[in-house]
């Protein structure tokens, strides 16, 4: 059996699977990025992996592939640490194998090892792949630096907007009342207002700041201005990320939640790519699968059969549509 681990901001993820890609246990947990969660990364895997595990045997392990968003560059062997801790911890003694998230959203959305992945989650970045290697990465930097588009930056520049709107310097916008009602703040209308709005947002891990985004969305589907402009502001700049990339083949997989929802910044972005490539792009549904794939891939020394791909990441029973539950 092979074990695959997705380990976001907000959510890991862990599958684990027959060879043939039957799927024998599910489990979750709360975030894992060493950078952005807030959380202890050894506790989240860990929780996941218990959970997944249930009754498996643990000796028939032999393979896992655990990836993570920060987990390239110098957080790499911070996760690696974490990862092996709780790989021993659960009582498992195959090969462990980490990534970053990037191979694992890549696998999720094809079997295929030439292509463009563009996420835009928690985070956001682009990446074209070259005989199943990252050639080329776009942003990515976390929420303080980069992740053009994503959800927490969507989420921090609402915020934004609601305080100027506050204070005077900025236009009446809907998303006043969405932010008081999401940190459930008491409207007055003063400084006090705006302060709370500071102190909640400040409260929480950035990643958190991301749950803004759908509020955002929703907004802008009603027509209001200012989250219309958020909207597309974060469309271009994700399609901007993507073309700084360059040409990668003519595979392109979508994953994170801001792209696999139905909402106007997906549906942006995918007429931007549709025009760009003529080709639908393909949806990332299961992190956690695609990373089982590349154990699979891994421990059998073959590229995965495309039933088994399927199998493992839901792509059999939703070829083509979003997944409106991934975080």
């Amino acid at each position: 059996m092979v074990i695959g681990v997705d380990a976001g901001a907000t959510t890991t993820r862990c599958v684990v699977a027959t060879l043939d890609g039957v799927v024998a246990g599910r489990g979750t947990a709360g975030g894992a990025n060493g950078n952005s969660s807030g959380g202890e990364v050894r506790a989240a895997l860990g929780v996941a992996l218990a959970a997944a595990l249930g009754t498996v045997d643990r000796t028939a392990v032999r393979c896992g592939v655990l990836g993570a968003a920060g987990s390239a560059g110098a957080g790499r062997e911070r996760f690696r640490a974490a990862a092996w801790q709780a790989w021993q911890d659960a009582g498992l003694a195959g090969e462990l194998v980490t990534v970053t998230d990037l191979e694992v959203a890549f696998a999720a959305g094809t079997a295929r090892s030439d292509g463009v992945l563009l996420l835009a989650g928690t985070g956001a970045l682009a990446a074209r792949f070259t005989e199943g290697k990252v050639e080329h990465r776009c942003d990515g930097y976390g929420w303080m630096l980069g992740d053009e588009g994503s959800a927490v930056w969507i989420g921090v520049r609402a915020l934004r907007a609601v305080l100027a709107a506050l204070d005077g310097r900025g236009e009446a916008t809907a998303l006043v009342d969405d932010v008081r009602n999401h940190f459930t703040i008491k409207p007055d209308k003063t400084e006090e207002e705006a302060q709370a709005v500071v102190y909640s947002a400040f409260a929480v891990p950035p990643a958190e700041l991301g749950r803004l985004a759908p509020l955002v969305s929703e907004a802008a589907e009603r027509g209001d201005p200012v989250a219309t402009r958020i909207c597309a502001k974060a469309a271009d700049r994700l399609l901007h990320t993507y073309d700084s990339v360059g040409p990668g083949g003519d595979v392109t997989v979508l994953a994170g939640s801001v792209l696999l929802n139905p909402g106007p910044v997906s549906r942006a972005v995918r007429a931007g790519l549709l025009t760009r490539t003529a080709t639908p792009p393909r949806p990332a549904l299961d992190g956690a699968g695609g990373a089982a794939a590349l154990a699979v891939g891994r421990l059998t020394g073959t590229p995965v059969p495309p039933v088994v791909h399927a199998r493992l990441t839901g792509s059999a029973r939703h070829p083509t549509t979003h997944d409106p539950s991934r975080g």
